[in-house]
Order: structure tokens, then sequence, then C-alpha cells
């Protein structure tokens, strides 16, 4: 405010006029799962808590290694073989609870000085080695080491245990047997932590964006994390897209009749925020030198993350290469010209699937949530829906700036260009088609809304669709022969 009287010179500095707006980050996968965290250090051991990973190496290190059983470390190498992305991880393997105990197992140490305890397929928790009589505790670091990723006892030249010797073991290993669905779907617990999936609603009070695209490998086959994946891939919450999986064995019929009431799987949902994967696909497993089945969404995600970065979040990841798999778990007829192939099948009840036909490789096929065929808007195309959600909320967010100015033709002018200038940048990206605009319409904003400091702005926009179906129409013209000529 100017001062009553100044007897000297002043600047007083406005504030109006056109705002830039940033858009908000799309290639964010939000991951829940299993990890491995007795295999890490205590530092990097998180449970529960949101973890950013960036790179293989913050896999490697917030991931652990891939052990047999734990979902988050296969999923964050699926991910990245694709080539980039951000994921949002949360770890729900508590090695406290989800643990089984064994008592006096008894072991003998063969010529190399070493055996290796019975359950320890997913690792060793801890142990406690002792003499073949129990009289006697050895001590890890002295008399022997524990390789708790194998299970492996090694006896130290130094400690006090003989070759050959007979000793009894109390361990704890992995149980993963017990974890439901309910420790995937998460709470709110008594001190108000979130868990699970609901950990990801304190991501951009956290981090400043939100994950875009949900999964949970292996768990989303179950009813009730899937359904609870669309709930917070919702508008009120994350506004992104959740991938879910068919169970492993399912066939082509048993994928698309679970579309209905009377399917036995997963596949019931009717949403623009639910893509539907099948089937399983195969990646070579290094530990056992063979190929393993791994869930299809994984490899998904990162395909979308992948084609945000290279193309851009307007583009479909339909019909991109899957890097990394060797095959799919069933073979499914694929020609791009014959709508009874199976993929063309399934396409058309709205599940996402894979495309292998000769020298094409092994392709992501299929641009329609789960709301086709029961809607036919331009949102169910997967692209559309997460175009449509980064121009909205990279709009609202912009409006903090505006939020609570008086209200005047200046105000209203700004906000009207600031999203202009936003939109038209999209258009000229090509992520929004000529013609999208923003409007304030005098019809829409009654005097008395105004006067209850109310604004209503109009959007008018489309993103290109994808060109899912091209049609050439061809006539047979004995007309042309007129145009021979004689030599």
């Amino acid at each position: 405010m100017a001062a009553s009287y100044l007897h000297g010179a002043e600047t007083i500095e406005l504030r109006g006029g056109v705002r830039p707006i940033n858009p908000v980050k799309t290639a964010v996968i939000g991951l829940v799962g299993t990890a491995p965290t007795h295999l890490l250090d205590d530092a990097n051991a998180t449970l529960n808590q949101l973890q950013q990973v960036l790179s293989d190496v913050d896999a490697g290190k917030f991931g652990g290694p891939q052990v047999p059983g734990f979902t988050i470390p296969q999923a964050l190498n699926a991910i990245y073989d694709q080539g980039s992305g951000t994921v949002l991880m949360v770890n729900v393997f508590d090695e406290t609870t989800h643990k089984s105990s064994v008592s006096d197992e008894a072991v003998t140490l063969d010529d190399e000085g070493q055996a290796t305890l019975a359950n320890s397929t997913h690792g060793i928790i801890s142990a406690t080695v002792k003499s073949s009589d129990g009289s006697t505790t050895h001590v890890e670091g002295t008399d022997y080491t524990l390789d708790k990723r194998t299970g492996t006892i090694t006896r130290l030249d130094s400690g006090a245990i003989t070759a050959g010797a007979e000793l009894t073991v109390d361990y704890d290993h992995p149980d993963l047997s017990v974890i439901e669905g309910s420790d995937i779907i998460g709470t709110v617990d008594s001190s108000g932590n979130r868990t699970g999936l609901q950990a990801f609603l304190n991501s951009f009070n956290r981090f400043g964006f939100w994950p875009k695209i949900l999964i949970a490998p292996e768990y989303s086959t179950q009813e009730s994390v899937a359904a609870e994946l669309e709930v917070i891939a919702g508008e009120s919450n994350c506004r992104g897209v959740a991938l879910i999986d068919a169970p492993i064995g399912t066939t082509r019929d048993d994928a698309i009749a679970g579309r209905g009431p009377d399917g036995s799987i997963n596949f019931n949902f009717s949403s623009d925020r639910v893509g539907l994967c099948f089937p399983h696909v195969e990646a070579y497993d290094a530990a056992t030198d063979s190929t393993r089945l791994e869930p299809y969404s994984q490899r998904l995600a990162g395909v979308i993350a992948a084609t945000d970065h290279e193309y851009g979040y307007w583009y479909s990841p339909s019909n991109k290469t899957i890097q990394g798999i060797t095959g799919v778990e069933l073979d499914l007829s694929a020609m791009i010209n014959n709508p009874t192939s199976d993929v063309n099948a399934l396409n058309e009840a709205g599940i996402i699937t894979v495309f292998n036909s000769f020298g094409s490789g092994l392709r992501t096929w299929g641009n329609r949530s789960s709301a086709y065929p029961r809607s036919t808007g331009p949102t169910n195309f997967l692209q559309t829906r997460r175009t449509a959600d980064m121009v909205h909320e990279s709009l609202e967010y912009a409006m903090l700036q505006f939020i609570d100015l008086p209200i005047n033709q200046a105000l209203i002018d700004a906000i009207t260009e600031s999203a202009n200038g936003f939109i038209r940048t999209l258009i000229g990206r090509g992520a929004l088609l000529p013609g999208s605009k923003c409007e304030w319409l005098k019809a829409n904003n009654p005097d008395t809304e105004i006067a209850n400091g109310h604004l209503t702005f109009n959007i008018t926009m489309l993103p290109p669709p994808p060109a899912e179906r091209i049609t050439f129409e061809s006539f047979l013209d004995v007309n042309l022969l007129s145009n021979l000529q004689t030599a």
C-alpha cells in the first residue's frame, strides 16, 4: 500500500497476468510387493514406507537380489529392462512376523567345511549354530560365517568348530505363505501410518508427484487386491491407471469369460482406470539357468513409462517391443488382418495381451482399458485417459497461485490465458488436437456463484486417438485397361 504522504519516489510491484503451468510427472510406477529385506543393509530395509527408485542401481540397493518368491526385485528388473521410469516402491514383507522357525536342525560339515540349511529357498533371516549336543553356542564371524542368501554355513579355520563337525542349528526363514491380501491392501495403523497400497496416498506430500501406473505383481490376481488397486488409482486418489494380471494357468477362454459375472477370475471390471493383462510372460532366470513365468503387468508398466519418456504420454503403449522376455505362457494366434485371431478376441473383450507373429517379436497389444466394450467414449483408450489426467491435474495445481485473489476481469483473463498457453504448448507437441481450449463463459458463471467466490472455466480438448484400425477400400477397375498402349 502506498504511503499517505511521500516526498520522493517509490515503486509498487503489481503481480498479475499469465503464469506458466508445469506438467505433472506421468512416467511414475507405484509398485507394492515383497522385498528380501533380511538380505539388505538395515539402512535400506524399509517396511511399508515409500521408497523412490530411479535406476537399476537403486533397484539393487532398495529392492535386493532376485530371490524366489519375492516380487519387488523381479518387478524392478522387468521395469528397468524397458529402459527408464521412476518407481515408488512399498515393501510389505516383515521379517519379524512373516517367518517360520526351525529348532535343532542337524547338519554335518562337508569336506569344504560347509553345510546348507534345509529351508533356505528364500534365504535365512537369522540363525544360532550350536554343537551337536547343544552345549556350546558358536559365534558368527569367529567360528563360522553364514551366507543368508543361500543358507550356507562355512567353518572358519581359526574358530572352535572342528572339521567335519556335526552341528545343530536354530534359525528363522521367510514364510511368504503367511502374507495375505490385507498386507498388500494395507491400512492406517494406530500410529496414523499408512501401509501397503495406502502408502501411495503419501506420495505427493513426500515427493511432489503421484504414482500414475499402479501394479502389485502376483498379488493383483486376488480380487480384493485388484479392487483396491482400482480405488487407489481413482480420480480422488492417485488419478492413474492400475494394471491387473490374470492368474497363472488362465486360458484364453477363461480370460474372456472373466469379463462377466460368471467368470472365475479377477477380470470383472468396467473402469477406464484398470488395464487387464494376459497372459504371463516368460523370462530368463539366471539363478536356475532356465525360464520362469512372471506377471505381464510389470513389463507393461515399464513399457508405458519408457513410452512416456521416448515419445510422450499421449502415445499409446500398444505395439511396442517388450524387452527381456523370451516367450509367453501359452501360444496365442496373432495376425494383423484376422479378426478371429486370439489376440484380437482378447482386445475385443478389453484385455491387453502380447502380439507374437512371424518376424514381429514380442509386442504389447491392446489400447483399451477394462471400460471397453461397455464404454466407447474416448477415455476407454488408456493413453487418452492418462493424457486427460495430466492436463486436469496440471491445471488444478497451477491454480494455487490464483486462489483467494480478488475476482475481476484481470483475474479471469489471467487464468484463461495461462490455461490456454499450456494447452497451446500441448497442441504444438501433438498431445492435444488443434481447437483444444479453455474458456470463461458468462452463462456458466451467474452472479450468485461469482458473489460466492466461485469461478467456472470450460476445457474443450481431445488427445489424438491411436490408429487402432486401418482399412483399405480396393476397387478392381477394368477401365484401367484402356491405358495399355501397343508398341
